[in-house]
């Protein structure tokens, strides 16, 4: 081949390459919300220059090395100046009127009625240059209209439901606690103080916060307090393949992070909450991690029903065996196919009337006859096929209801169709898995 060609073949890859590069990535570092956000993380202590905010065209806002961080490097240290945790409250000037109120509000009830002052309270905040550039709105399910909500699978469903009245309780049960903080406002408090609010608030704690232990203090209730808004390390994005360590160090005094992969210069850096499936990344965090390795479909009990014989005398006694060894929980099927559990429990209820006996060994993994086993199989691919067919649905009513619908509302569809598509590849997966071992 001839070199020059071949040289000049490359410089026009590298060329292309960078500007997809430039393209995927928009720099936010010269936006006026970001200017005054490092000015004010300067003002108290933090200076680093390593990270860079940056719009990536897949994940949204996020973090991007300057230069290259080596394997076990820190990504980040955030001093303890930065941190808005249940401390800076109770020293504010809502500190009196929390430590006078009886029964003791809760750690995530003080931060959330906090963010809601100092939002309030606009430019004359001191956390104005933080509470900016938080959401506006978020995608997580306590978001949802009914009609969204009615989307999710019915496992997530049901979670988001119950999330929700949670959630309703918190405020129904907070508003004569508003009503104490009257006198520090000029404006009904109960115009301060709503429903959306404290959603909002309550959603920037809950998606927003790190896990940071802090010891109780008699001003607030018994629950654990456990929450520290960390400015600026709060726009990290979550990557479910990356491994990081992290926790406030006491002889830095400083919240720390560490990479054990490491970064290349010029990536977005990533951190990870934690092994989590995309329902729990979904209800608690507002988004879907694409090929996330550790998500499942959820297979629950009206849907298990369709392979349970009315007839079998002991259905009743082989669900109550299966309830009491908790095996009609997290029954799932993963990109390698049925799981263990799924399996076990088919095969506890296949079991003819001659096989009951053996209930109990089949409980701790003892293998049944052929033909049950291929009733077990033909069963699971029964049941993938139902949650194939549910899943085709509920994308159609998706493009239905994207039509037409709002920023707000699309946003919330999105997010709900990137969890349908990846239960999508995942009985995909599971059908051809199934399908092989029926031919074996």
């Amino acid at each position: 081949m001839d070199k020059t060609r071949s040289r000049a073949g490359r410089r026009a890859r590298k060329k292309r390459r960078k500007k997809q590069e430039h393209v995927s990535k928009v720099t936010l570092t010269h936006e006026a919300q970001f200017v005054y956000l490092r000015r004010w993380l300067k003002e108290r202590g933090f200076t680093s220059q390593s990270l860079i905010p940056v719009n990536f065209h897949d994940t949204g806002r996020g973090l991007m090395a300057t230069h290259h961080i080596k394997a076990n490097g820190k990504v980040i240290s955030l001093p303890e100046n930065c941190l808005l945790t249940t401390s800076t409250v109770l020293r504010s000037y809502m500190g009196d009127y929390i430590k006078r109120w009886h029964p003791p509000i809760s750690p995530l009830l003080a931060l959330c009625c906090f963010l809601i002052a100092e939002r309030h309270r606009g430019d004359a905040s001191d956390w104005s240059p933080y509470i900016n550039i938080l959401p506006k709105s978020y995608t997580c399910p306590v978001y949802f209209p009914r009609d969204i909500t009615d989307l999710l699978p019915s496992s997530l469903q049901k979670t988001a439901l119950e999330q929700k009245e949670r959630f309703q309780e918190l405020y129904s049960s907070s508003i004569m606690f508003f009503h104490s903080l009257q006198p520090l406002f000029s404006q009904p408090v109960e115009k301060l103080f709503t429903i959306h609010a404290l959603r909002w608030a309550w959603c920037s704690i809950n998606t927003r916060t790190v896990y940071m232990e802090h010891a109780h203090s008699n001003y607030l209730s018994r629950e654990k307090d456990i929450y520290a808004l960390a400015p600026y390390l709060d726009l990290l994005n979550h990557c479910p393949k990356v491994q990081v360590e992290a926790g406030f160090n006491k002889q830095t005094r400083c919240y720390e992070i560490r990479t054990v992969q490491g970064c290349k210069k010029f990536q977005q850096t990533f951190i990870s909450y934690g092994p989590h499936d995309n329902h729990r990344l979904l209800l608690e965090y507002g988004f879907v991690a694409p090929e996330n390795p550790n998500s499942v479909v959820y297979v629950e009990l009206g849907t298990l029903k369709l392979c349970l014989d009315e007839k079998d005398k002991q259905l009743a006694q082989k669900l109550f065996h299966l309830k009491e060894n908790n095996f009609l929980r997290n029954l799932t099927f993963g990109l390698d196919g049925p799981s263990w559990r799924l399996m076990t429990a088919l095969r506890l209820l296949s079991l003819k009337p001659e096989q009951y006996c053996s209930w109990k060994s089949v409980l701790l993994g003892a293998a049944v006859s052929q033909d049950r086993e291929e009733w077990c199989i033909n069963s699971a691919l029964k049941l993938c096929n139902d949650l194939t067919d549910d899943n085709v649905k509920a994308l159609v009513r998706l493009s239905r209801l994207k039509q037409g619908s709002d920023l707000s509302r699309l946003e919330q569809l999105s997010v709900v169709e990137s969890l349908r598509r990846e239960e999508k590849r995942i009985l995909e997966h599971t059908r051809e898995v199934l399908q092989n071992l029926q031919r074996q």
